[in-house]
């Protein structure tokens, strides 16, 4: 469905052989329009458009050649000469294929141009691909722990969809990370072959001013036990303001109605946050890590080459044979290695006195390993181990165990009942009365509902707040 209408032959501009030049003009644009100084006061009409590309063709008449990979174009029979012609040429391509669009002013009451929505997220994407500015970290995990925290002091919806987002970022931006350390492990050979230590300065440059913090101060190890526990006080806020949380979440984000599978929209949203952040600490933090250090470790160890190889002062002589070698052709590689071998013949050979040599005396085996006979197992040593294994396993009791019972008890009382209801018989009933909300509520069914009530409970065993059970239809 993208490639209708304005958007038929979307990506023919970048397939043509201008395609460098044609790149170059979008990310000159987009800085014009959307970048860090843009001007936000004044439209780009088309002769403004046209001084924005005259001075990116002239630069590039002498860094940007015909790609002859790639069939005739409009583009590529005009001589690069004519900036003027070229730029008009350009922005014909751009309006036609669906990167740019036109739109009256009404101020100055002229035509002025801008990027159509496809072409400003293409646009920013190649701008940020080559854009010399350090992509600073949001500090997204301080974000949405601040954003979790405002929600649960001022019940504001559009917090909690904030913080949300800031879930969703940190993922992003440690992706990205893996992604740049991925990219500078490929390539690291690429450089050190050409005597070039460039990314690794920019990566120090920028790991300074971004990774740092963002491994530090920014650390989801750092700020994940402070939005979990936002997250369990959010989930015992007072059933009325819950259920008005709900019709306001269910009118400002509609769109969750197609992403969960049932169940009320403030708890997915908190299950959501919990499950990107643990996402967040167990998989894509560490993978940062290694990433980080498998490319710092590889360059560490073609530094020390590099060093080992071009020392002058104190160098080996097999360093300095190697480094020759390496100049020399073919037929005196030969000869050189044949003089190498004539000197090595007249050397002397001297062996150790043996009497200089003293052996270890061997240390004691464990006793251990001297049993050969199998141990015999007696009645009471197996019967302990039983009676500690059925005491380890009396009280353990799984989310899902609960959560049938439950069921079963909800069709006993006709679908509804409360927590302080349930019965007590036994500590295994008293285990489920106390694990019955954290069951419902990590269940992925979405079958049964847990409302908070105002009024508490107390019992032989422990007290706390009275809690409406219910399945949802």
């Amino acid at each position: 469905m993208f490639f209708e209408g304005d958007r038929s032959n979307f990506f023919r501009p970048l397939n043509g052989k201008r395609r460098e030049l044609v790149m170059a003009c979008l990310q000159a644009l987009y800085e014009r329009l959307h970048g860090p100084a843009a001007d936000y006061v004044q439209n780009l009409t088309k002769e403004a458009l046209r001084n924005l590309l005259c001075p990116v063709i002239q630069a590039a008449v002498n860094e940007i050649t015909l790609n002859s990979d790639t069939t005739e174009d409009e583009l590529s029979t005009i001589d690069l000469a004519d900036d003027q012609q070229m730029a008009n040429a350009l922005i014909r391509s751009l309006v036609r294929d669906g990167w740019l669009e036109t739109f009256a002013d009404r101020v100055g009451l002229v035509t002025a141009y801008r990027f159509t929505r496809p072409g400003k997220l293409f646009a920013e994407a190649f701008w940020s691909l080559n854009s010399k500015r350090a992509h600073s970290r949001g500090r997204n995990m301080r974000s949405c722990r601040n954003a979790l925290e405002s929600f649960f002091k001022n019940r504001d919806p559009y917090d909690l969809i904030d913080a949300y987002e800031h879930a969703e970022k940190v993922i992003c931006d440690l992706s990205e990370g893996i992604e740049y350390f991925q990219e500078l492990g490929r390539r690291v050979m690429v450089q050190a072959a050409q005597g070039s230590w460039k990314e690794f300065i920019a990566f120090l440059s920028r790991f300074e001013q971004e990774f740092k913090h963002q491994l530090t101060v920014d650390s989801v190890e750092r700020h994940c036990t402070a939005i979990k526990e936002s997250l369990h006080k959010i989930r015992g806020i007072e059933s009325a303001k819950a259920r008005q949380l709900e019709i306001q979440l269910n009118t400002i984000a509609g769109w969750v109605s197609q992403e969960k599978q049932g169940g009320d929209t403030l708890d997915w949203f908190l299950y959501r946050i919990e499950d990107l952040i643990d996402a967040a600490q167990s998989i894509k933090q560490p993978e940062l890590t290694k990433a980080m250090h498998g490319y710092t470790q590889r360059t560490t160890n073609i530094a020390q080459q590099a060093h080992t190889l071009r020392k002058e002062i104190g160098q080996p002589a097999y360093a300095l044979a190697i480094n020759q070698i390496a100049s020399l052709d073919a037929g005196e590689q030969d000869a050189f290695l044949e003089l190498i071998g004539d000197k090595l013949a007249a050397a002397g050979i001297r062996l150790l006195d043996p009497a200089s040599f003293k052996l270890h005396e061997v240390s004691q085996r464990k006793k251990a390993s001297l049993v050969t006979d199998i141990p015999i197992i007696s009645k009471e040593a197996r019967l302990n181990n039983a009676l500690l294994k059925a005491e380890a396993c009396a009280f353990a009791l799984s989310n899902e165990e609960i959560h049938d019972a439950l069921l079963e008890a909800l069709r006993r009382q006709g679908g509804q009942l409360t927590l302080s209801r349930l019965p007590i018989g036994t500590a295994t009933d008293v285990l489920k009365m106390m694990q019955a909300v954290e069951a419902i509520r990590s269940s992925r069914e979405g079958v049964l509902k847990a409302t908070r009530l105002s009024s508490r409970f107390k019992n032989d065993y422990f007290s706390g707040n009275d809690y409406l059970i219910e399945a949802i239809l």
